[in-house]
């Protein structure tokens, strides 16, 4: 008697354990439904970039995989902190307004140019950051085919896009410089007067038209670069 009543207490409790893996794992299902849902509805579906924070009850429903879309989240945020907000700075101080400005904010010039150079990096090392902790998350191919997705659109793809602004900012912070020291060298044959510049020497003028003409071809290649950013950030 004794033994009967051991062995049914051993099986109450394979069962009981049974009925708890069962439990846990429904709640693991739903807990990914409801992030996959939330990725495909909330980021997926929408145009352009969209990074939404999910409520307090949103949060929750994801369980542990709050912490996955907090890779996402935290990328965007600190790419706003580190790298957008200090680009309009580092634009404003590089802001050209007049040929005169050429030749007489080349330090400003400098600085813009030195300031781009954080950005690239700051850029790099958040995008490092993000790729590092994506690749130690553990998902199920349903939620890793969505979340992939996902890390495209709101990671990836900004980051590569940001990237390419750089090569043409340099080129007209490089070619900027180029003419104000040009000018600046050859500042008794060159008058400038706000957009008005006047030259003496016709070799002196026909290479400040080369030099102001290659500046104007990379302004259209950061113009390119900033369409194609808008048209990623605001979908289409």
């Amino acid at each position: 008697m004794k033994t009967t009543l051991v062995r049914f207490n051993a099986l109450c409790l394979c069962l009981a354990f049974s009925l708890l893996l069962a439990a846990c794992g429904n709640k693991e299902a739903e807990q990914r439904a409801a992030f996959i849902g939330f990725l495909q509805t909330r980021v997926l579906d929408k145009p352009g970039l969209r990074v939404p924070a999910p409520n307090a009850d949103e949060k929750a429903s994801f369980g542990d995989y709050a912490q996955h879309y907090a890779v996402i989240a935290d990328f965007n945020e600190g790419m706003n902190k580190s790298v957008s907000q200090p680009m309009g700075q580092v634009m404003a101080k590089g802001a050209l307004r007049s040929v005169a400005d050429l030749a007489s904010r080349r330090d400003d010039l400098k600085a813009a140019k030195d300031g781009l150079g954080g950005l690239r990096t700051a850029l790099d090392q958040e995008l490092a950051k993000a790729d590092a902790a994506r690749a130690k998350l553990k998902q199920p191919d349903d939620l890793k085919q969505v979340y992939d997705k996902a890390y495209e659109k709101t990671v990836t793809a900004p980051a590569a896009t940001f990237k390419e602004v750089f090569p043409a900012l340099d080129a007209v912070f490089d070619g900027a410089l180029a003419v104000g020291n040009y000018i600046e060298q050859n500042k008794s044959k060159i008058q400038v007067s706000g957009s008005t510049v006047a030259v003496t020497d016709p070799a002196v003028q026909a290479e400040l038209n080369k030099m102001l003409q290659d500046l104007n071809g990379h302004s259209k290649a950061i113009n390119a670069a900033q369409t194609k950013m808008q048209a990623m950030v605001r979908g289409g």
